[in-house]
């Protein structure tokens, strides 16, 4: 029976990325929906739980994506409330590619961090996090207990940031403003990790702020169109060593990030039950970072 994946996206176009990824991943046809909002949702869920038997749901899943992460939690939650019964698929939101990019940078650093993986008391360092990526993966590693810092230019959005953080996940977070480049040396004065989730071309952390830093293990960068955002981590470091701190540049987190978007895709057609949402993605990134390489 043919894999089918429906992706709803919230945006107009469709994501020609995800489409690509979910036939790389395992779909033999990917049924794409742009411009989607609740309202639409319901009939088309219907549209796949119907017209194959509940033993059968397993090959047919939903992919939720589009540029704004909010519609594509509406969007989740709606999916969930057309199901009933045997009558489920399952579906994987991962709006913007927010969820699979915060979940590749965060296992990077945790995996790298001292303590074995154990990030629980330690301070965490998220640039410009009030973007779905910085959002996600402060949430991530406020789950896992370490004690997180989300930096916004505006105090507003920051403070905004960190609710919807503690809302959706929980855990000890704060907000701090840092206006430019020019005040992330006071912004890294206490942190253990440091993951610049800012705008493309932008460099907001100076070597200096970051550089030989006493206590700073892992610093990571998801920028990787120039100036990158963390000037002196380059786009294809992973792990390397540089001035005392363990560095992850873009397309090193971003490998890992479609190595487990694939997988993923392929983990939908195992069963017809799953969500694969945040913390869910992060447990397949662990899996495939367990196996041997």
């Amino acid at each position: 029976m043919r894999k089918l994946l429906l992706q709803l996206d919230s945006s107009r176009l469709p994501s020609v990325f995800d489409r690509v990824v979910a036939y790389d991943g395992a779909a033999d046809e990917v049924m794409s929906y742009g411009g989607i909002a609740e309202a639409d949702v319901r009939d088309l869920i219907h549209g796949c739980i119907f017209t194959r038997g509940p033993k059968d749901l397993k090959h047919t899943a939903v992919f939720i994506g589009g540029a704004d992460m909010t519609a594509g939690e509406r969007l989740l939650a709606a999916a969930k409330q057309a199901f009933f019964g045997p009558f489920t698929v399952s579906v994987m939101l991962d709006s913007n590619g927010s969820n699979t990019t915060a979940v590749a940078a965060v296992a990077k650093m945790v995996q790298a961090a001292g303590g074995g993986g154990d990030v629980r008391g330690k301070h965490v360092l998220i640039v410009a996090g009030t973007g779905p990526v910085g959002v996600r993966a402060a949430g991530l590693f406020a789950k896992a207990g370490a004690e997180v810092v989300i930096t916004s230019r505006k105090a507003d959005a920051g403070e905004r940031a960190r609710d919807l953080v503690l809302k959706r996940f929980g855990g000890r977070v704060r907000a701090i403003t840092l206006r430019d480049a020019s005040e992330a040396a006071r912004a890294c004065e206490h942190a253990a990790l440091l993951l610049n989730a800012g705008p493309a071309g932008v460099m907001l952390v100076p070597q200096q702020a970051w550089a030989n830093r006493p206590g700073l293990e892992v610093v990571a960068d998801v920028n990787a169109v120039p100036p990158l955002g963390v000037d002196g981590v380059d786009v294809m470091d992973d792990g390397v060593v540089k001035h005392g701190v363990r560095c992850f540049g873009a397309l090193a987190i971003g490998n890992l990030k479609m190595k487990v978007h694939k997988a993923c895709i392929a983990r939908l057609f195992e069963r017809n039950d799953l969500v694969l949402d945040a913390e869910t993605i992060a447990d397949v990134a662990r899996e495939l970072s367990a196996k041997p390489q």
